[in-house]
């Protein structure tokens, strides 16, 4: 049985995966659950990983897979479509099943990796095809073309996005404030970055506080993909 403080933890960081396809990081959580220190969060995290409900990934603190939830939740998102990205992870030493979790057949995709994008300052805009990698069908959305691009730098390290990673990318033009894009900039520069419009500007957030937001002109920046999942090797 879960506390009270135990199940919103679960829930908020459920509903942030399905939203953003990436763990929330410990200051949002502790924001979402009005605490005033992270141990707090690392404590309710450390339970929650004690009773199998999550699973905290290898040589990534802050990366949170959720291995199981309680019925109370499955019930209330039972039916729902929408964004459920996975992360997945490769190369890694096998370890044998978590507690809980369930056996899935999986079938692939392979997707171009279209280069790399910065995950940082933006750097020049990729059209070329570098290699295929192969992708859970699942993590792609019913329709629409895909992309996956190879993450370099780590402005987007508090969304759990790493240096390497590779990002699978739904190509769209559209996409709301919050959610994590391709972004191009003035025609000729790519970046990885979450977006937000107000009043004819667009800001691209990192999720880094080392780097600065930048606000460009509503013109000088188009989407061309949104983001709907990750793949790790360690």
């Amino acid at each position: 049985m879960l506390t009270r403080k135990q199940l919103e933890l679960l829930t908020f960081i459920n509903k942030h995966v399905q939203r953003d396809g990436v763990p929330p990081s410990f200051d949002e959580m502790k924001a979402a659950l009005d605490l005033r220190s992270k141990s707090g969060i690392h404590r309710l995290i450390t339970a929650l990983e004690e009773r199998g409900f999550i699973r905290r990934l290898a040589h990534r603190a802050r990366a949170i897979e959720i291995v199981k939830l309680p019925e109370s939740l499955e019930a209330e998102g039972a039916g729902r479509r929408g964004f459920q990205p996975e992360v997945i992870d490769g190369d890694r030493p096998d370890q044998g099943p978590p507690p809980g979790a369930r056996d899935v057949q999986v079938s692939a995709v392979d997707l171009p990796v279209m280069g790399r994008i910065a995950a940082g300052v933006p750097i020049e805009a990729i059209s070329e095809v570098s290699h295929n990698v192969a992708v859970p069908s699942q993590m792609l959305s019913g329709t629409g073309t895909h992309y996956a691009l190879e993450v370099k730098g780590d402005s987007m390290i508090d969304a759990g996005i790493n240096d390497r990673d590779i990002v699978v990318i739904r190509e769209t033009s559209v996409a709301d404030d919050g959610d994590i894009v391709v972004a191009l900039v003035d025609g000729q520069e790519a970046t990885l970055k979450r977006i937000r419009r107000a009043r004819g500007s667009v800001s691209l957030e990192a999720a880094n506080p080392a780097y600065e937001t930048r606000i460009y002109p509503e013109d000088k920046v188009k989407v061309q993909g949104r983001l709907v999942g990750l793949i790790r090797t360690y």
